[in-house]
C-alpha cells in the first residue's frame, strides 16, 4: 500500500478534517496552524533541512518532546501554552493514525506524550474600587480613549472573553429596552447577556463618533481594523500602571482582560447570584469551572476576618477548671 506523503495528510487534517468534518471555530484552526508552523521550522532547523524536504518519518517522538523542551525553555511558555501545543500534535497524530495504518506505531508512540501538571495559580481580580480606578483611566476626549472606555465597560458589565467582546458587531446589540448583547464564546456557543443602560449609551457615544456597518467589529484600531487582544493588553497595562498611583493594590496585581471576567464572577457570588445563574451568564461549560469564583470569594473572607482588630474579638473568662464565653 503506497503511503500518502506528509504535505497531503498536513492539508487534509487542516482542510478536511478540521474544517468539514469537525466544523472546528476559526480561532482553533489558527492555534493549531501556529503550532504546526512553529514545530515543522524547529524540527527543520536541527535537521539543518528545509521544511519541504520533511517527512512523516522525521517526527519522531523524539522531535516532539524537544520541541516541548525548546518551547518551554527558550520561549519561556507557560505550562498551560506547552499542553495547548501538545494537543495540536496530538490531535494531528491521532488523525494519521486512521489514515496510515502503517504509521500507527509513531502515532501511538507520539499519543503517548502526556501533558504536564501545573497547580493553579490563585485567581486575580479587582475590587469595586480597583476597578472603578482603571475605567476613569481612558481619555474620552479622544477617539481610542473613548472606543478603551467602551470596551471596558463592556467587560465589566457581560464577563466576556476577550476575543468574544472584540467579535461584538452592532447587529449582535439591542440597543432598545430590554437592551442586550449576543456573544459567541468558546465551540460557537452562543448566550445572551443582559445590557446596563449606562453600558449602551457609551457604545451608541463611541458608534457616532466612528460609524460602523451592521456585520463589521464595533472595536477597532487607528487603522480601521478589528483590535487584537495583544492590542488590548497592551493598552490595559497602561492604564492599570497609571490607576495605581491612585489605587495602590493595583500595583500588587496581574491585572489581564480575563481579570474583569474574574472580577464579575466573583462580585456575582458576593451578591447571593445561584452559582448556576452565573454559569450560565459567563458561558461556562461545567459547573466546576464556576465554582472557582465562590473559593475565591470565601479566601477573601477569610484574608478580611484575619485583619479583624485582636482586642475586638470574643474571649472567654474562666469559671472554676472550664472557660465560659462572654
Amino acid at each position: 500500500m503506497k503511503q500518502s506523503s506528509f504535505a497531503s495528510l498536513l492539508h487534509a487534517f487542516f482542510h478536511e478534517w478540521m474544517g468539514k468534518q469537525r466544523n472546528l471555530s476559526q480561532h482553533t484552526v489558527c492555534s493549531y496552524r501556529d503550532t504546526w508552523k512553529m514545530f515543522l521550522q524547529f524540527t527543520a532547523s536541527r535537521g539543518r533541512r528545509q521544511i519541504t524536504q520533511l517527512s512523516l518519518a522525521d517526527l519522531q517522538a523524539s522531535e516532539v518532546l524537544a520541541f516541548l523542551d525548546y518551547l518551554e525553555k527558550d520561549r519561556k511558555v507557560s505550562i498551560g501554552t506547552r499542553n495547548c501545543r501538545l494537543a495540536a500534535i496530538h490531535s494531528f497524530f491521532a488523525f494519521v493514525a486512521h489514515r496510515e495504518p502503517l504509521a500507527i506505531a509513531q502515532c501511538t508512540e507520539i499519543a503517548h506524550i502526556p501533558v504536564k501538571k501545573t497547580s493553579r495559580p490563585a485567581m486575580c481580580y479587582m475590587d469595586a474600587e480597583e476597578i472603578a480606578a482603571v475605567l476613569r483611566e481612558p481619555d474620552q476626549s479622544i477617539l481610542e480613549g473613548q472606543r478603551d472606555h467602551a470596551l471596558l465597560a463592556l467587560l465589566y458589565n457581560t464577563a466576556p472573553r476577550i476575543q468574544e467582546a472584540l467579535d461584538v458587531c452592532p447587529r449582535a446589540i439591542r440597543f432598545e429596552s430590554p437592551s442586550q448583547v449576543e456573544l459567541f464564546g468558546k465551540g460557537r456557543k452562543r448566550r445572551i447577556c443582559p445590557l446596563w443602560p449606562e453600558t449602551v449609551a457609551i457604545i451608541k457615544a463611541l458608534l457616532r463618533r466612528q460609524p460602523r456597518k451592521d456585520n463589521e467589529p464595533i472595536f477597532v484600531n487607528r487603522y480601521g481594523q478589528p483590535l487584537s487582544a495583544a492590542g488590548v493588553r497592551f493598552k490595559l497595562k497602561q492604564y492599570v500602571q497609571s490607576a495605581s498611583e491612585q489605587v495602590p493594590s493595583l500595583a500588587t496585581k496581574r491585572i489581564t482582560p480575563h481579570t474583569w471576567r474574574h472580577s464579575v464572577g466573583v462580585q456575582l457570588v458576593a451578591a447571593g447570584v445561584d452559582v448556576t445563574v452565573i454559569r450560565s451568564y459567563l458561558g461556562h461549560v461545567r459547573l466546576d469551572t464556576t465554582n472557582h469564583y465562590a473559593r475565591a470569594n470565601l479566601e477573601t473572607k477569610r484574608k478580611a476576618l484575619e485583619q479583624v482588630d485582636p482586642s475586638t474579638k470574643p474571649v472567654g473568662r474562666r469559671v472554676g477548671s472550664g472557660i465560659q464565653s462572654c
